[in-house]
């Protein structure tokens, strides 16, 4: 499913003419295109989707969005961020491409 997040910006700087921010979605920190909203600054909100800043929103609002998120747990399915004890998953034991084209 595709979701607006909603994102505070924690710094704005400009990459090959690019700008561009760390955005803070509830302490996973990704980076965002802020192009869209140029007048965007350090400590503001924003909805941000597929990776591009496209609306400002107010703090309230955003807070209320990422709890009904959590909630929900569509938060870190939406960020690909998963909790740090499932972060790397134990390695296969067996090798899944072992006798790929065998059929029985």
């Amino acid at each position: 499913m595709c979701l607006g997040i909603p994102g505070r910006a924690v710094e704005i700087y400009t990459a090959d003419g690019v700008r561009m921010g760390k955005v803070d979605f509830g302490g996973v920190i990704k980076d965002v295109c802020l192009e869209y909203l140029p007048e965007l600054t350090v400590g503001e909100y924003a909805i941000v989707h597929v990776g591009f800043a496209i609306t400002r929103v107010d703090e309230a609002s955003a807070q209320e969005m990422l709890r009904l998120f959590q909630a929900l747990g569509e938060l870190e399915d939406a960020l690909g961020a998963e909790p740090a004890a499932e972060a790397a998953p134990p390695a296969c034991p067996i090798d899944p491409w072992a006798g790929a084209g065998k059929l029985t």
